[in-house]
């Protein structure tokens, strides 16, 4: 599909009529319709038609310069109308069937991908993001729109703000005929088809309070869905995921990364002073480790090469805090042999999952479900290592380390090994 058209002519007057258009706020480090457009983008929408009021006319037209996308800001004098009249304004601009969004409306990739592949009203049965009272009902019947309003007491599902359309529609609108036409109207007149994409993230932007919790929503679904340890999904992503929503707007994902390998540094030269203080400094360390990364996707500024430097930087802190703990406690060659195989065990986990992300293509949490059992990711090691500080038992924590990370190799390696083959 070539063409999506936004609509973007409310004044927004539950947000008090601001300066800035809803579309054009930032949730997150980013403004709400660059979310939408890139990933449409990605997905082969080549040009944008924004409808909007005069008011907010040249803020649309540096919005695509900036940004760079292809597209044309179309003026609808008489916002009044509703929002049915500013569809019709595309009319002379989208000759095959095209995308129509809402530009105060947030949507996920995962629901973006699903969405495109249907036609007409994308409804949703199981919406988790929105307050429902408030939302725009549909009922359906043999898979099309019987009826559809904020205030329908039965329904079947849920008006999600995306539709593909085709110039078909133009038509509806022209024999309703009305001085003022709402999107609600024109689906309903119009019986078009519905498209179910379920429980997939998107949510709508009205008020100031709803800009919070959307912001919310988009750090709690920055959470990497693969690969978090136990300790992760338990401990660090609660606490993290709250530093993120502070610095989200303030910080870039680089920057966080560097921060939180100082913290990594400091951590082992705070074991000269204090080695429990050290382990607490390094689990702090672990917490903050995954706030770059959830910076970067919920500011759709992940790149491969951020996430390459913080994996290096990474193991660069593990190994100096084993070492330097390994230097002040032991004095033993046994031990010494010990928490060499700790240290490279612990290096070796890491490179053994990214090894496979080189030579596949592939993640291996995805490819191999067994994976996630193993122990002794990076944020378990971490976690344990902090424990053992506490209780001053560093050789017993070399011991464990040495155990753990090389069996989990060695497993590794056999489930690799039985997925090749099969």
């Amino acid at each position: 599909m070539d063409k999506a058209v936004i609509l973007a002519a409310g004044l927004a007057k539950r947000m008090g009529e601001p300066e800035t258009p809803k579309g054009l706020i930032k949730i997150a480090g980013r403004e709400i319709l660059y979310r939408n457009m890139k990933i449409l983008e990605n997905l082969g929408v080549k040009e944008f038609i924004i409808i909007t009021n005069t008011k907010y006319y040249k803020k649309f037209e540096e919005f695509l310069k900036k940004y760079n996308f292809r597209g044309k800001v179309v003026i609808n004098k008489e916002p009044e109308r509703e929002n049915g009249y500013s569809l019709y304004l595309a009319k002379d601009y989208v000759k095959e069937p095209f995308i129509l969004m809402m530009s105060d409306h947030i949507y996920g990739e995962d629901f973006l991908k699903e969405a495109i592949k249907g036609e007409g009203l994308v409804a949703d049965r199981e919406p988790r993001y929105i307050d429902v009272e408030e939302a725009t009902k549909v009922k359906v019947l043999n898979n099309r729109v019987k009826d559809i309003g904020k205030h329908l007491k039965e329904f079947d599902a849920v008006d999600t703000g995306f539709f593909i359309l085709t110039p078909e529609i133009f038509k509806t609108i022209e024999k309703i005929n009305k001085e003022k036409i709402t999107l609600s109207e024109v689906m309903k007149e119009a019986e078009v088809k519905v498209h179910f994409v379920d429980g997939k993230f998107w949510t709508d932007v009205d008020t100031p309070e709803e800009i919070k919790r959307a912001k919310w929503l988009l750090i709690k679904n920055s959470v990497k869905g693969t690969g978090d340890g136990f300790i992760s999904r338990y401990i660090n992503r609660k606490i993290s995921t709250r530093i993120s929503y502070f610095l989200v707007d303030h910080l870039t994902p680089n920057q966080m990364t560097v921060i939180s390998f100082i913290l990594g540094i400091l951590s082992a030269l705070l074991c000269f002073i204090s080695i429990p203080l050290g382990g607490i400094f390094y689990q702090i360390s672990s917490i903050v480790d995954g706030v770059d990364g959830e910076i970067a996707r919920a500011s759709l500024r992940t790149s491969k090469l951020g996430g390459y430097i913080d994996s290096i930087l990474d193991r660069y802190v593990d190994f100096f805090f084993l070492l330097v703990l390994a230097y002040l406690t032991i004095s033993s060659t046994l031990m010494w042999v010990i928490a060499c195989l700790a240290i490279f065990g612990s290096v070796m986990v890491s490179y053994s999952t990214e090894r496979y992300k080189a030579a596949f293509g592939r993640d291996i949490y995805k490819d191999i479900k067994e994976m996630k059992y193993l122990i002794g990711k990076r944020d378990e090691r971490v976690f344990l290592t902090m424990i053992f500080c506490l209780l001053q038992k560093v050789e017993l924590l070399f011991i464990i380390l040495a155990i753990i990370t090389n069996i989990r190799v060695i497993l590794t390696l056999y489930l690799v090994c039985k997925k090749v083959r099969e």
